[in-house]
């Protein structure tokens, strides 16, 4: 029982990470849009000067970008708690039916891990090279704890129960 509880309370803060970013992106919605911006125009980069994709400075661009980062951790937020709500219904129950009741906990963290590891680490950093700037570097790193982090959620949640 220790166990199913841990998943569940880990679940849920999968998905209370992905919340708290959308509500602080919607506060700071200028701020976010600029940091976005700056990323996507690639300024900044002394280090890898030559591009291999163009640099986005169109604002309707941006905003879609933003947007989409936005929606990403919503889709974070609501799988998980969804997939926290399903476990704790389960808990009680055998090992069979809590771990059927895995979907959307699975899906939550998955999320996480296109939003933090694919949009930021992979996009952001191996495509648009945002490591290069402190803006950039500070997102990459941040999205890089936040995708590990829930990956190493996802494998737990995933394992077994018997």
């Amino acid at each position: 029982m220790g166990t199913r509880l841990l998943k569940i309370v880990l679940v849920v803060f999968v998905g209370l990470q992905g919340w708290l970013y959308v509500a602080g992106n919607i506060a700071n919605w200028d701020a976010g849009l600029a940091a976005v911006g700056y990323v996507l125009g690639q300024q900044g980069h002394e280090v890898y000067g030559a591009h291999i994709f163009p640099a986005i400075t169109n604002q309707g661009l941006i905003t879609m970008a933003f947007v989409l980062i936005i929606a990403g951790e919503f889709l974070v937020g609501a799988l998980s708690m969804k997939g926290a709500w399903d476990l704790w219904q389960n808990r009680n129950r055998s090992a069979v039916d809590f771990n059927r009741a895995k979907t959307f906990a699975i899906l939550g963290a998955g999320m996480a891990l296109v939003v933090w590891f694919g949009g930021f680490v992979v996009i952001g950093g191996a495509l648009l090279q945002m490591w290069q700037t402190e803006v950039g570097s500070s997102s990459f790193n941040g999205a890089f704890i936040y995708a590990m982090t829930s990956g190493l959620v996802l494998l737990f949640v995933n394992s077994q129960d018997s």
